[in-house]
């Protein structure tokens, strides 16, 4: 997904950073400022197209946290 196809640009661009960021000292601050703006915008949006992308973006940034910066694996019982 590029900036051109930016269809939420209240949250997108942030996630879009996050999930193209290679440096490990920039990745949880990119993280952190998606989920932020997903959160802020989580309060505005029920159960909408724009909903479903949403959650589908905080699920693919747990698997960053997860994955590249050592959250634990809050789905694991």
């Amino acid at each position: 997904m590029t900036s051109q196809h930016v269809k939420y640009p209240a949250w997108q661009r942030e996630f879009e950073a996050a999930i193209a960021e290679d440096d490990p000292k920039t990745l949880r601050q990119r993280v952190d400022a998606a989920e932020s703006a997903i959160f802020v915008r989580l309060q505005n949006v029920v159960g909408d197209e724009e909903g479903q992308a949403l959650h589908e973006a905080t699920q693919r940034l747990r698997v960053i946290q997860k994955d590249k910066l050592g959250y634990p694996d809050w789905n694991k019982r």
